[in-house]
């Protein structure tokens, strides 16, 4: 699995199909995806989408993340930082926030590698 984290609108998509053969292949959009159309995809799209729409519903996003990797270990992730802003106002919004952010670590910890794109721009942070 390659984890591709950055800002919003920095060019994610663009950047992993430009740098990953597999970038090329089926994406799946976090906001509405299933784990079957995860199990069929080459690149996970707005994977923090996925997270909010988890804690929607009172699952646990890190059983998810396992799941996605044990049906497709090669997929490609892409997540927004949540992070760096201004803190939200809602309780939901900081729970949110803080599960994007810590099932995000637990997939860079397990990633072969970890790139963060900005304005574009590709940063290897983490390389198999």
């Amino acid at each position: 699995m390659i984890l591709v984290i950055g800002g919003a609108f920095q060019g994610k998509l663009e950047y992993v199909r430009k740098t990953f053969a597999a970038g090329t292949g089926a994406v799946a959009e976090g906001e509405s995806c299933t784990l079957e159309e995860i199990r069929e995809a080459a690149v996970l799209n707005h994977f923090h989408l996925l997270v909010k729409r988890l804690v929607e519903k009172g699952e646990d996003p890190h059983e998810m993340a396992r799941k996605m990797l044990e049906v497709n270990p090669e997929l490609i992730v892409i997540s927004n930082e949540l992070g760096y802003g201004v803190v939200p106002v809602t309780p939901f919004d900081r729970a949110y926030r803080e599960a994007a952010g810590r099932v995000c670590c637990e997939l860079a910890a397990r990633a072969a590698e970890v790139h963060r794109v900005v304005c574009g721009l590709g940063q290897i942070i983490k390389a198999g």
